[in-house]
């Protein structure tokens, strides 16, 4: 236990004297102190989105340790995953903010020993001590955004502001809009439609999101997390639902393509980076995660990968015009109306027979 405490801090004072080079970034001298093994290699299970090679090469440049991902495109696959004993490999896991909670009541989240970390107070104040995880004691945050459309302005010329544009115009759109293929998001933002809560526990609320989302399925092209993005930039698709995180990124590509958060409040979630109580790599986990709390490597990220940083520090070195970006950084007008998803315990079992439902034929 002691030589392991002695690493980590090794780990720990080398990766706060991190600095931006030319050549990318530099990470402390910590390769000697890596022995072989399992300690060569990191794995990681994150979403498709954060997986930067780049830094991953600088990574294993600086560390000599080398790291490999397995993504996931909804939080409900990585836990199933997991529970069925498909996850020992990984020492890096990027859940969302509900799911965290869940995943600490199942007992699967090693308690961060915040001793070790080298960073923590670049981190915006309310994302210090979140409501999912209290003081931070088993996830660090890593990006958050909100839940909305991206449209083609350029087709869509009366720009959707609401969840109920769908239905309104699904016609229109029919093959043409995807929505993602998230039971908590999807079920959520019908709830939040028909004026309630995206984490209500009444069944019968539940079943009328069912009811007015079966109504719109035939329209639907798909239910995808993902796979919408080459389908919207090459004019197939006229709207996806989407994390605000990919549709800046895709806009970037094609600026006609435009954002927009549902007026009548959507999802805000944080996602985040735990260390599961299977890591094979404790001390290679540190080290990636210390990285990740510099705020160099946080600007450089939210730039590169288009993210909305929760590093203070971090967002205090982006451009302007970054600082600006609403779909990255909305004004609190528009977060106020927004809602964490929760945990709801056996009522989840509802929307999980709902969804079955809808998406199965």
């Amino acid at each position: 236990m002691t030589n392991r405490r002695q690493f980590l801090k090794k780990i720990a004072a080398a990766v706060s004297s991190l600095s931006l080079a030319s050549c990318g970034w530099r990470l402390g001298n910590v390769r000697a102190s890596v022995t072989k093994g399992h300690s060569d290699q990191l794995f990681i299970y994150t979403w498709e989105q954060y997986t930067d090679k780049e830094l991953f090469k600088t990574f294993n440049a600086q560390t000599g340790i080398k790291l490999l991902a397995d993504v996931f495109d909804s939080n409900e696959t990585m836990l199933s995953k997991l529970q069925a004993g498909g996850g020992g490999a990984y020492s890096v896991i990027y859940p969302s903010d509900y799911m965290v909670r869940k995943m600490v009541n199942l007992g699967l989240l090693t308690e961060l020993k915040h001793e070790l970390l080298s960073g923590l107070d670049n981190l915006f104040t309310q994302f210090q001590n979140p409501t999912y995880d209290p003081n931070n004691r088993h996830s660090l945050p890593f990006n958050w955004g909100t839940t909305g459309f991206l449209y083609n302005s350029e087709k869509l010329k009366n720009p959707p502001e609401d969840w109920d544009y769908l239905w309104q115009n699904q016609e229109q759109l029919s093959k043409r809009m995807t929505l993602m293929n998230d039971v908590r998001e999807v079920m959520g933002a019908a709830l939040r439609m028909l004026g309630y809560s995206y984490n209500s526990k009444d069944e019968n609320e539940i079943k009328q999101a069912y009811e007015k989302l079966k109504i719109l399925k035939p329209s639907l092209a798909a239910f995808t997390t993902d796979a919408w993005r080459n389908q919207i930039l090459a004019g197939d698709l006229l709207l996806a639902m989407c994390y605000s995180s990919d549709a800046v990124k895709i806009s970037q590509e094609n600026p006609k393509l435009k954002y927009v958060i549902p007026k009548s409040g959507s999802s805000l979630w944080t996602d985040t980076i735990v260390i599961p109580k299977t890591a094979p790599n404790i001390e290679g986990a540190y080290a990636w995660i210390n990285l990740m709390l510099q705020p160099e490597v946080a600007a450089e990220t939210t730039q590169r990968l288009s993210l909305s940083t929760p590093n203070r520090a971090g967002f205090e070195q982006l451009p302007k015009k970054v600082q600006n970006n609403f779909s990255l950084f909305p004004p609190e007008s528009i977060l106020r109306m927004c809602e964490r998803i929760a945990p709801l315990g056996q009522i989840e079992e509802i929307y999980e027979r709902y969804w079955t439902q809808l998406t199965s034929g």
